[in-house]
């Protein structure tokens, strides 16, 4: 039960410094789950959906490119102009 515990708060302070970067309780949260709770891989996505989001592609395309492609901003830039 203690390291339940210690994985729980380890999980809270990752997306308390994520919702502290200005990303949104639920998109924290589906990319914490997406990425087996690794603090780093789910700021990484969502540092480049908010890239390319603001670049004009959509959401569901990005995310889904960025979970194909593993997070490689070329790789999956390449595979939002192409679509």
């Amino acid at each position: 039960p203690g390291c339940r515990l210690l994985q729980f708060l380890s999980y809270l302070g990752a997306c308390d410094r994520l919702l502290k970067q200005g990303y949104e309780e639920g998109q924290v949260e589906e990319a914490m789950e997406m990425f087996q709770y690794s603090e780093k891989k789910a700021a990484e996505f969502l540092h480049l959906v908010a890239q390319f989001n603001d670049m004009g592609f959509q959401q569901n395309e990005i995310k889904e490119v960025l979970l194909l492609c593993g997070n490689q901003r070329e790789k999956a830039l390449e595979e939002l102009v192409m679509k």
